[in-house]
């Protein structure tokens, strides 16, 4: 390096090297947190009652009594990631783990349990498309995932069972979440509405929560005929099997939650057109579609790459998935509002009420 083009003093030095160990290392605390889950932590410490010892939680964990210090070196990382915290145990000087509301969100017996959904993201056949990254920048294949496994992951879902069940439980699990937040945030997104299709609703856990809120909705689930194997339809919800590209069944409004993020901007037209003949071919009731998606960018719709926001980083995050694993990315409102319109939609509202994500209403 030419000392005259590039200076810096040894501090910034310093610096600029922890700043390349941390990132080099921030995997460490993603896969800790996939052992405390595998590991059953925060149910023991949630069902303990009260600040939980180490020498407690040793004694329920089926750990060889050689490797104790590196529970403790586990959990020292966690409460510095912010999963756990301590607190005095009562009437000792000792100090005990604690959940914390992150913590809460992985009990097993939480409906709002996201614990399926870090294992799927951190599942070996996810990670492998990472480590094909600047192979896949060199070559024609889809994607990096392409790259690792010679399918895409459509077709690795449908040919694997144990895929297509990670992938299934983890869906389930974000669509609990979310359903919960967006009819606490946004119900009337809902109201009004007769009849509705969660287009790649997977199992139905999202259609579920919304037929269970609005029994006068009728809710279908449009999804590929492996993924709703042995599903049978009750009360209002029903299930059909199909290909969203081909036709989506017709209704009042089309769902779509974490759908138009896997895919390119050529297939994302393709499948807001067929929402758009769904809806508009119902009982001459002008419809609309119903988007659950990132919209990247700040609360005022600006889109940001800098700050110590927790949303900015993960949408940067999410869309750097997207790109690993399927032909899609997370879009800002400019995009979104592009691929509205070439589909022949004419307006549209955003919601930001679900963290890093948005509802976006969508009519023709």
């Amino acid at each position: 390096m030419n000392s005259t083009n590039y200076q810096v003093n040894d501090d910034e030095l310093l610096e600029a090297h922890t700043h390349i160990w941390k990132h080099t290392f921030n995997f460490i605390t993603s896969m800790s947190l996939k052992c405390a889950i595998e590991l059953g932590i925060p149910d023991i410490i949630y069902k303990h009652g009260q600040p939980m010892t180490l020498s407690k939680l040793l004694s329920i964990l089926s750990i060889n009594p050689k490797k104790s210090d590196s529970v403790y070196r586990l959990m020292r990382n966690l409460v510095h990631s912010g999963f756990f915290t301590q607190q005095k145990v009562p009437n000792t000087r000792e100090d005990g783990y604690v959940l914390t509301s992150a913590s809460y969100l992985l009990l097993k017996d939480n409906p709002l349990n996201v614990s399926p959904f870090s294992l799927m993201a951190l599942d070996t056949v996810l990670m492998a498309p990472w480590q094909c990254m600047s192979t896949w920048l060199q070559n024609d294949d889809p994607t990096p995932y392409y790259t690792a496994h010679s399918k895409n992951f459509w077709e690795l879902a449908g040919d694997e069972p144990r895929v297509n069940k990670v992938f299934s439980d983890a869906m389930a699990s974000d669509c609990r979440f979310v359903g919960t937040m967006v009819i606490k945030k946004c119900r009337s997104v809902f109201e009004g509405l007769k009849s509705l299709v969660d287009v790649g609703g997977g199992t139905g856990t999202l259609a579920n929560v919304i037929a269970q809120e609005f029994s006068n909705i009728e809710c279908i689930v449009l999804d590929l005929p492996h993924v709703l194997v042995d599903l049978k339809d009750f009360n209002n919800l029903i299930y059909v099997p199909g290909d969203m590209f081909q036709e989506i069944p017709r209704a009042n409004a089309v769902l779509l939650k974490s759908i138009l993020h896997d895919w390119n901007y050529e297939e994302c037209v393709r499948i807001l057109k067929r929402c758009k003949e769904a809806i508009s071919s119902y009982h001459g009731y002008g419809g609309k579609v119903i988007v659950i998606d990132m919209v990247m960018g700040n609360k005022n719709g600006h889109e940001a790459i800098k700050g110590s926001s927790h949303d900015v980083q993960v949408q940067l995050l999410l869309d750097m998935e997207m790109m690993a694993l399927t032909t899609g990315k997370e879009r800002n409102e400019k995009e979104w509002s592009s691929l509205f319109s070439s589909a022949g939609f004419n307006h549209y509202k955003i919601y930001p009420i679900l963290g890093a994500r948005s509802v976006i209403e969508v009519y023709p």
